[in-house]
């Protein structure tokens, strides 16, 4: 039970990460051929990709309100715990990619 929430703790963090800079660093790739700025193009994705990234590492907007719910009802305090932290997880990966990609593009975050 443990392993498998600190497995889901690092899984959630790989993914949102890897989304944003996977995204970011291939979608420079594309811009650089079609002829667009590819610095520019890459943390102007990196921007955009970010919301897709914690949806997809927590696998989906619907099983975490549904784990909420079912959470409340139940009054299952932990699990309610457990989906703040995936979801607070997930947002550390995405954040810590964009870092990563403004470190690239030495781009401003806003």
């Amino acid at each position: 039970m443990v392993r498998d929430f600190f497995g889901n703790i690092i899984l959630d963090f790989a993914i949102a990460f890897g989304v944003i800079l996977g995204g970011a660093l291939i979608g420079g790739l594309a811009a650089f051929l079609i002829g667009k700025a590819p610095i520019l193009e890459m943390m102007d994705l990196a921007k955009k990709l970010k919301i897709w990234a914690i949806v997809a590492a927590i696998g989906g907007t619907f099983d975490t309100i549904n784990n909420f719910e079912r959470s409340f009802v139940n009054g299952a305090t932990i699990e309610i715990f457990k989906q703040l932290t995936y979801i607070f997880v997930a947002i550390s990966g995405a954040n810590t990619a964009m870092l990563i990609i403004h470190w690239l593009t030495q781009e401003n975050l806003n």
